[in-house]
């Protein structure tokens, strides 16, 4: 037996809350911009991954026209910060409905630190910063997909492992799930993939 739902036809809580129930968990990105007028902006985004590695290209879905993507329009630049478990509180925190106004750094404590190449800031307790320029924006019926060209990689050593890498286990990267949970770094195993 199953529940079958169409857009026609969505659950009670609707399609959004379906979707970000079902494909979980979804890592997050801490983008922090700045205004035309020079106002830092600082919010999380969940829906995000790695769209392309030759560029390296990032792509982050805004949900409504919000701070984050009238800047990244303004402006053509924008910084991914990776945050870690320990960071879980204030990048929720950061979500809050403010006015453009509003810096969220100076707001909830957070250090704007300068970035290598652009001119958004990036988060200084984040272990991981991606700067990035836009590639390009993709309006797709209420949100917008922003697709930024990986321009600078910055990542405390803390969190490298020999190899270079990022080390998933110092990293601990939460992640958002459905409803209100957000999730914690799983476990994980070596599996590589098969060779034909």
């Amino acid at each position: 037996m199953r529940t079958v739902h169409t857009p026609e036809d969505p659950p009670a809580s609707g399609m959004y809350a379906l979707l970000t129930a079902a494909v979980a968990p979804r890592p997050i990105a801490w983008v922090s911009t700045v205004s035309a007028d020079g106002h830092p902006n600082l919010a999380p985004y969940s829906f995000f991954t790695v769209a392309c590695t030759d560029p390296a290209i990032l792509a982050v879905t805004s949900v409504g026209r919000k701070d984050t993507y009238r800047n990244v329009v303004d402006t053509g630049e924008f910084v991914v910060n990776i945050g870690t478990e320990s960071l879980m509180e204030v990048i929720n925190a950061t979500s809050a409905p403010v006015g453009p106004e509003v810096d969220e750094f100076a707001a909830f404590g957070l250090t704007a630190e300068p970035s290598d190449v652009v001119a958004a800031p990036r988060v200084a307790e984040a272990p991981i910063a991606f700067e990035c320029v836009r590639h390009d924006v993709i309006d797709l019926g209420t949100s917008a997909m922003l697709l930024g060209r990986v321009v600078s990689v910055s990542i405390v050593d803390e969190v490298l492992a020999p190899d270079g890498l990022p080390d998933f286990g110092a990293l601990l990267p939460p992640s958002r799930l459905g409803r209100h949970q957000w999730g914690y770094a799983p476990r994980t195993r070596d599996l590589p993939r098969p060779t034909r």
